[in-house]
């Protein structure tokens, strides 16, 4: 099971997820991409994008990583398009904050059955959309009310909620290239106050960040931009967090 793998490796230290985004790599980048992030000590791979055109590649995608990776494979759909059965789990997430019943039940409606069809572990997740200083494409097709920066007990509020509906970790987005990541005031305010994993990501380019992400009480840190554009500094990342004491 991957989320008990993922809660083992959670008791001995913090954990790093690559992002691969299929509508923004060729197969052959994938490939490349996995073997760096693997060889630094990443723990898991997440699939997905926002683009609607990222379900072309997707199976092609998966297949390909699990070609290179014995590493877990983890769907990161935004709609119910995104399942892919070579997959060995997924995020079954509701994006909380949103203004559409989109993205909180109806596409979750859509993809259950696929996910039981296909034998996927579902790992439930509470998702939740801040303010980073630019508009994302996953913010803009998913209608959301993004969270404000400053307003922790807000956003504590809504990670409570998650947990209360018995999902199994909380996810913290600034969005695909962010100006400005989760701030660590409220990543620190919904650590104190959850019993389950806190994952952050967006707006992670370098390790200084990822290392006060992880201060403030992160569990996982996930990237994905800085995969595409930088690896020396995605392996520094993954080095700082598989490091860190």
């Amino acid at each position: 099971m991957v989320f008990e793998e993922i809660t083992k490796k959670l008791k001995t230290g913090k954990l790093h997820f690559t992002l691969i985004d299929p509508d923004k790599q060729t197969i052959e980048q994938v490939a490349e991409i996995v073997k760096t992030a693997e060889d630094a000590g990443t723990d898991a791979l997440m699939v997905g994008g926002s683009s609607s055109t990222a379900i072309i590649q997707l199976d092609d995608t998966v297949k390909k990583i699990k070609e290179s990776s014995n590493l877990p494979i983890i769907l990161f759909p935004s709609t119910h398009a995104g399942i892919s059965k070579y997959a060995d789990a997924i995020f079954f997430m509701s994006l909380l904050n949103s203004r559409s019943t989109a993205y909180m039940v109806d596409e979750q409606l859509k993809g259950a059955p696929l996910v039981k069809s296909y034998g996927l572990e579902p790992i439930s997740m509470g998702y939740l959309m801040f303010e980073s200083g630019n508009v994302c494409t996953s913010q803009l097709v998913s209608d959301a009310k993004l969270l404000p920066r400053d307003k922790a007990d807000v956003a504590v509020a809504y990670a409570l909620t998650a947990q209360y509906f018995g999902m199994k970790c909380v996810y913290l987005e600034a969005g695909s290239g962010a100006k400005y990541s989760v701030s660590e005031g409220t990543i620190s305010a919904i650590k104190k106050c959850l019993d389950i994993p806190v994952i952050v990501g967006g707006g992670i380019r370098d390790k200084e960040t990822a290392r006060k992400k992880l201060d403030a009480g992160a569990d996982i840190i996930v990237t994905g931009t800085i995969n595409e554009d930088n690896k020396t500094r995605m392996v520094e990342i993954i080095g700082e967090i598989k490091n860190y004491k």
